[in-house]
């Protein structure tokens, strides 16, 4: 999927100014993300993290929830902001909660710099586990 490219700017700095908003205050590592849902609306996330480590939430599965809560249940895209000279991929959690709502979402990553990432969630996570994997359980 291809995003005309004024609607793909929009992604991108909605998702740079979600990483003001991040609670990073162990790794300051600060992470946007605007997700692109099924309506057309853009819900934003950050990073929250936490004392205990295995507590702490990243940008894209924040977006993605608050969308969910706000009564979507598709993903188109995804654009991640990270504050590097490189550009930053989802994580394998990311990726798997993107699948539950997009399998064929767009995944658009950028920095601080000229670096930029544009793929599919296929590309990043293929032959993912999914929905239809529990869909077609086998009769005993």
């Amino acid at each position: 999927m291809k995003l005309p490219a004024p609607l793909c700017r929009k992604l991108e700095r909605a998702a740079r100014t979600a990483a003001k908003a991040s609670y990073s205050p162990y790794s300051k590592f600060r992470v946007g993300a605007a997700i692109l849902a099924g309506s057309g609306k853009i819900y934003i996330g950050t990073n929250v993290e936490n004392a205990s480590y295995g507590l702490c939430n990243c940008a894209e599965r924040t977006a993605i929830f608050t969308a969910v809560a706000a009564g979507e249940d598709t993903v188109k895209a995804v654009a991640v902001y990270t504050p590097t000279r490189t550009a930053t991929l989802p994580c394998g959690a990311c990726r798997q909660v993107i699948n539950e709502f997009g399998p064929a979402a767009l995944v658009i990553s950028v920095c601080d710099q000229p670096d930029r990432i544009e793929t599919t969630l296929e590309c990043l996570l293929p032959a993912a586990f999914g929905p239809q994997n529990l869909l077609h359980r086998r009769k005993a």
